[in-house]
């Protein structure tokens, strides 16, 4: 089973407002495919979420930090793409604690594994599987 898989799917008219309790909000980019299977299984699911572009909105810095105190820089780095590929060898060997590899993860939000989904309970995750968002999906339902 692939864990990190991600899914795009069009933003549904109706999303929640970004403060709602029950609100999804998934972080990617929108030409990844993985974050392109993400989308449309939540879309397909029937469930409202927003979508957080970061080639066009940025990474949110306050949300990064978060990202890296709950998940780790190690499962937010993404060393086996195209972006972290194309970084100077120099750069690549920069990145050595969550300090580093929040600095290139601001200047290359590309290198950040995809998508980051803070479900509703406020819990994260990064990477997809139909098998882990259905249970997280399912997890902060009443």
């Amino acid at each position: 089973m692939k864990d990190n898989i991600v899914s795009h799917q069009k933003i549904p008219m109706t999303t929640p407002p970004a403060s709602s309790p029950s609100c999804i909000t998934l972080y990617g980019i929108s030409n990844c495919d993985t974050v392109k299977k993400a989308r449309q299984w939540l879309t397909l699911q029937g469930l409202d979420y927003v979508f957080h572009d970061f080639k066009t909105q940025g990474v949110p810095a306050q949300a990064l930090d978060d990202w890296l105190i709950t998940l780790g820089w190690e499962a937010l780095l993404n060393r086996k793409g195209t972006t972290w590929r194309k970084l100077e060898p120099q750069t690549q060997a920069a990145v050595i604690d969550a300090p580093s590899a929040r600095a290139v993860m601001m200047a290359h939000p590309s290198v950040i594994k995809r998508p980051v989904v803070r479900w509703g309970d406020q819990r994260l995750t990064v990477g997809f599987s139909a098998e882990r968002f259905a249970h997280s999906s399912n997890s902060h339902l009443p």
